[in-house]
């Protein structure tokens, strides 16, 4: 269970069958950077599927969306990235989501190259400081992860300022590739499962 020995209101009636939590920073000033890629991604699942993105206590944009039926819950917490658990740990109970694997966090990559594409389940979390506070709140590391190569910058101690900064227009091409994949990613999560994901994505070399 998801965040165990949480306080706060339960969802009531049905829950989501998928929350999907875009990784980022709010604020005109991050929009198009690196480290915004996956709220990009729940951006555009919003635009696919007729959502509409509103400010709730949860400290996040969200709305939930159908899909084949599906109920799909999309979210962009607004709490900067390096907190985004605590909107997480809301957002999970506003949604009804009590298992690790109804949750998918879409996020940038400095291990990938720029426009690489990997899904997975659980796993470590590679120094990101925006998934160790999703799993420092929700007491697990169990969730979905789609993760979007940025690449690494030229010095290490430059990762701050590259995932900040917005990326050139090549790379940015690249980007956009990635997240409308990564989107594709996240539909096919919520339709066929994390298994058949990981196998058909992990394996693109696009």
């Amino acid at each position: 269970m998801l965040g165990k020995g949480r306080s706060g209101v339960e969802r009531r009636g049905t829950p989501a069958d998928l929350l999907v939590v875009g990784l980022g920073n709010p604020g005109a000033e991050y929009a198009g950077s690196r480290h915004n890629v996956g709220a990009e991604v729940v951006a555009l699942l919003a635009d696919r599927h007729g959502g509409r993105l509103k400010l709730g206590k949860e400290r996040a944009l969200a709305d939930e969306v159908r899909v084949a039926g599906r109920r799909l819950a999309l979210a962009f917490p607004q709490t900067f990235y390096n907190d985004s658990g605590l909107a997480a740990l809301a957002l999970t109970r506003r949604y009804g989501v009590g298992e690790p694997g109804q949750l998918v966090v879409v996020h940038d990559e400095l291990d990938l190259p720029p426009g690489k594409l990997k899904v997975k389940l659980g796993g470590g979390l590679a120094g990101n400081n925006g998934l160790k506070s999703i799993r420092s709140h929700l007491h697990s590391d169990g969730f979905a992860r789609v993760r979007i190569g940025v690449g690494k910058p030229p010095r290490p101690e430059a990762g701050v300022d590259h995932v900040l900064r917005r990326p050139g227009k090549a790379e940015r091409i690249e980007l956009d590739i990635a997240v409308e994949r990564a989107a594709d990613a996240v539909e096919t999560i919520l339709s066929d499962g994390i298994e058949v994901a990981m196998n058909r994505f992990n394996t693109d070399p696009g």
